[in-house]
């Protein structure tokens, strides 16, 4: 099948983050028109966008009548109006990643029950429809202690997750539709990024792990490679292909992995779309996954995924007790050190743990990579202005 491509092609991407503006800065060197679709009028993709329409993502008619704008629609985040895009794509609107696999990511439920139906190792779970039915589980011996509580719709970046120990904790259940389940007991955590194209070609980054901070339970740092066995590389590699292979994606699939304190490999959730995994390809990659993404959904030939250097990424967030029109401290300090790239995302106002935007670092090894973060992190600092 030909690609897609041609100069100008009308691109709409829904929703305009960080994610939306990193992928029109790749699509403007295709000559790609860039439509962008959000909420929010200073949203960062909305001052590089070719065109910005103001509109809420969940809204049938905002969305349904930007894709008659377009030629190619794609998405920065899965919580879309779901029979909006079914209706343009109905119509022959062209949308990557197709509407039946959004739909299935937009709830965690049918994401878990899609790996159990095809065989995907993850962790045992069960469906409630509330908070009421997790306790009559736990009374019922159905749910054991520590377990983790996940809604099935609109949770992110450690949102819509609740860690319950012990019957001291119930109260800091969630309310909404969950899925529970049981507590694995983690070693690592990993992540693979897996492109496909409507050719069938695939192509698949190396695996990287995740370290996160604790207080804002969301990823702080990036390492790629990832410091695992030659065996879980290849066993996580394997289940990418399977998954893109099961869902017949066309894009990218970012897939989060639990590694347990026996070796053994879970997948914990996945995202079809761009994500947090991946900044570090911009700097250490052949092509980086926004490349990647766009090659993939105008069916074009997938890039190397070959890594120069090792590399850290670290996400710039906001610092606590600072709210307010936002500051880089420390910027020329880290600037000064060789292999360090920084990324910031354009957002005016900075609050607590908010992503402002990342820093990759690469050198020769992961030794000097880390002493390097070490000097990025005593100098940088996300606050506000006085």
């Amino acid at each position: 099948m030909e690609s897609f491509f041609k100069p100008k092609l009308k691109l709409g991407i829904i929703s305009g983050g960080q994610l939306g503006k990193m992928l029109i800065q790749e699509a403007s060197k295709f000559d790609i028109s860039t439509y962008v679709m959000d909420s929010d009028e200073n949203a960062p993709a909305s001052e590089i966008a070719t065109k910005f329409f103001k509109g809420s993502l969940k809204n049938y008619d905002d969305v349904y009548n930007f894709g008659k704008n377009v030629d190619l629609l794609t998405i920065e985040i899965e919580s879309v109006n779901i029979d909006a895009l079914k209706k343009l794509e109905n119509e022959g609107l062209k949308i990557f990643p197709q509407t039946s696999i959004i739909e299935i990511f937009q709830d965690k439920f049918k994401q878990k029950k899609f790996y159990k139906d095809n065989y995907i190792p993850t962790s045992e779970f069960v469906f409630c429809k509330d908070e009421n039915e997790i306790i009559q589980k736990i009374n019922g011996k159905i749910i054991k202690f520590p377990f983790v509580q996940k809604l099935t719709k609109g949770g992110y970046d450690g949102r819509g997750v609740a860690i319950i120990n012990n019957e001291n904790e119930l109260d800091n259940l969630l309310k909404g539709e969950s899925i529970i389940e049981e507590k694995v007991s983690i070693e690592k955590e990993i992540a693979v990024i897996v492109a496909k194209n409507l050719n069938g070609e695939i192509a698949i980054y190396e695996p990287v792990e995740m370290i996160f901070n604790q207080k804002a339970n969301l990823v702080e740092e990036i390492l790629s490679p990832a410091r695992i066995p030659e065996i879980i590389t290849k066993q996580a590699k394997e289940i990418a292909q399977i998954l893109a292979n099961s869902f017949n994606l066309v894009g990218l699939l970012a897939i989060e992995f639990f590694v347990d304190d026996k070796g053994n490999l879970f997948v914990n959730e996945s995202a079809p779309r761009k994500h947090n995994s991946g900044h570090h390809t911009i700097d250490s990659t052949i092509t980086s996954q926004f490349e990647q993404h766009l090659r993939a959904i105008l069916n074009l030939p997938l890039g190397s995924t070959y890594q120069y250097l090792p590399a850290i990424m670290y996400n710039l967030i906001g610092e606590p007790n600072y709210q307010g029109e936002v500051y880089y401290q420390g910027l020329e300090e880290i600037l000064k050190v060789p292999g360090v790239k920084v990324h910031i995302y354009g957002k005016k106002n900075t609050f607590p743990y908010r992503k402002m935007g990342h820093i990759n670092i690469v050198g020769n090894s992961v030794e000097e990579i880390f002493q390097k973060l070490d000097i990025v992190k005593k100098n940088i600092k996300v606050i506000s202005r006085i």
